[in-house]
């Protein structure tokens, strides 16, 4: 495995410059802002990840305003008491997308959240002080004790509201094994654990956050 340097010359040299290199990288939330997001933005997150996935994202998007309507707004403690009848209606309502294993994903999501709230004081609190140099950890958290998370929508979820990081996307896979970190796509605990070490010492070695050397290692697999 190859050290940080080698990656960021690489980066540079398919940038042309540190400003433009820079430009391109995203950057995380701190825990601080990831404390102050409400609860229900947490819930209408995850909820829009999971109808996101195998669906173009613009088409989720456009209709999301009423999903935030027939959801009263995400509220944790609203959408918990949403029983089957209530969702069998919502399977008639047009202006949603109607796929009835998704949608029960939303109260138990609330549940799972409205646990956390009891357990260490808020959602919110639970992320922030997850630490990054675990995040595969928290994946796990997320598929075992919420609903419909599997694949990469923990990490996509994590992404979007802004707690650092990395994506195993196919290029990001692709990098890791030429840099022979693993051996094939990490799905198994065992590989997850060896990327997280690999993403631990390049961290270590740059200060960057997880996110930051997710994009740029992607960068190395030629299209």
């Amino acid at each position: 495995m190859r050290d940080y340097q080698w990656l960021h010359e690489y980066c540079l040299n398919r940038f042309g410059s540190a400003a433009a290199l820079e430009a391109s990288l995203p950057q995380p939330k701190t825990a601080a802002q990831l404390r102050a997001i409400a609860e229900d933005r947490y819930l209408s997150m995850l909820a829009r990840r999971v109808f996101r996935a195998g669906l173009k994202h613009s088409l989720v998007d456009a209709k999301w305003p009423a999903f935030e309507q027939v959801f009263f707004g995400f509220d944790p403690e609203k959408v918990v008491l949403m029983g089957a009848e209530h969702l069998e209606r919502l399977m008639q309502d047009t202006r949603i997308i109607r796929h009835l294993g998704k949608l029960k994903s939303v109260p138990r999501n609330a549940q799972m959240m409205l646990d956390l709230q009891k357990e260490k004081g808020s959602f919110a609190a639970f992320i922030a002080d997850w630490p990054v140099t675990d995040i595969v950890g928290l994946w796990k958290y997320l598929v075992k004790h919420g609903n419909q998370l599997g694949g990469l929508s923990a990490p996509r979820f994590l992404r979007m509201i802004g707690k650092d990081t990395f994506v195993p996307t196919d290029d990001m896979s692709a990098a890791l094994i030429a840099q022979e970190v693993i051996d094939k796509r990490p799905t198994s605990q065992r590989d997850l654990a060896q990327v997280q070490q690999a993403f631990n010492l390049w961290h270590e070695q740059s200060g960057r956050p997880l996110c930051q050397l997710s994009v740029m290692l992607a960068h190395t697999v030629n299209h």
